[in-house]
């Protein structure tokens, strides 16, 4: 579990894009996630990807029945670039809008210029889904997390999305700012008190998205519904933290 392969070139990362649940499609690659919301009147994509893999996106939106003229808004979990630098494109191809947590716009304006900034407990609605934002930094310090509902087969589920799991700005010399290992613990510990049925990845490897697309194509019960996942997944944040801390106790 939360394992990740090494990929020498763009096409190498294509996955083929699947309805994971209810509402929600993914259509990014193995090195960066990107899922789109179809909310009955537009389409929310959360995250582009890398530019260079910006074509493999755009093949998996289409490729599932949709347009990206129909996005009409992209929402950016934070700035990295391996979540952000296809935006700009993304935004002239389609016309949405954009939003990242505000902590994170004067960073991301290298790869964009944000039209909403993001405020702790700030809500996005567009036509069945409403999605509440979190500030939950840490990764980087404007950081948001996501929480929607969505229905399956008659039933409601809770979606959310840890929107900056990894810890590679939490080691080695490398913070991303002071203080951001005591944000990112008790960012965890406010995402741990929420209940999500639908754990989704920041990156592929934090919910297996791989292996549990491919139960899924096998007409299984749907893998992706798992009450139990986001609370394992986050606990699996803090154990990997403790482990940082203790290797590089300085930062």
């Amino acid at each position: 579990m939360y394992t990740r392969r090494k990929i020498e070139h763009p096409w190498e990362g294509q996955i083929a894009p699947f309805q994971l649940a209810g509402n929600i499609f993914f259509v990014g690659t193995h090195q960066a996630s990107s899922h789109l919301i179809d909310t009955g009147d537009g389409l929310i994509l959360i995250d582009t990807g890398y530019t260079n893999t910006l074509y493999l996106v755009l093949h998996s939106i289409f490729s599932i029945g949709f347009h990206p003229r129909d996005i009409k808004y992209i929402i950016n979990t934070h700035w990295h670039y391996d979540h952000t630098e296809a935006t700009r494109a993304m935004a002239q191809l389609s016309g949405a809008k954009t939003l990242i947590g505000r902590k994170d716009a004067q960073k991301a304006a290298k790869f964009f210029d944000p039209d909403i900034l993001v405020d702790d407990g700030d809500t996005l609605t567009l036509g069945n889904t409403t999605i509440t934002f979190l500030e939950t930094p840490g990764h980087t310090e404007g950081t948001i997390s996501l929480l929607f509902d969505t229905e399956e087969q008659g039933r409601t589920y809770r979606a959310g999305m840890f929107g900056g799991a990894g810890a590679n700005t939490l080691a080695y010399g490398k913070l991303e700012y002071p203080n951001c290992r005591e944000d990112y613990r008790a960012s965890l510990h406010r995402l741990q008190k929420e209940q999500v049925d639908v754990c989704l990845g920041n990156h592929v490897w934090n919910n297996d998205t791989e292996e549990k697309a491919t139960q899924k194509a096998l007409g299984k019960e749907n893998p992706f519904i798992d009450p139990q996942l986001w609370h394992k997944f986050l606990s699996f944040c803090e154990a990997r933290l403790d482990a940082t801390i203790q290797k590089d106790p300085q930062g």
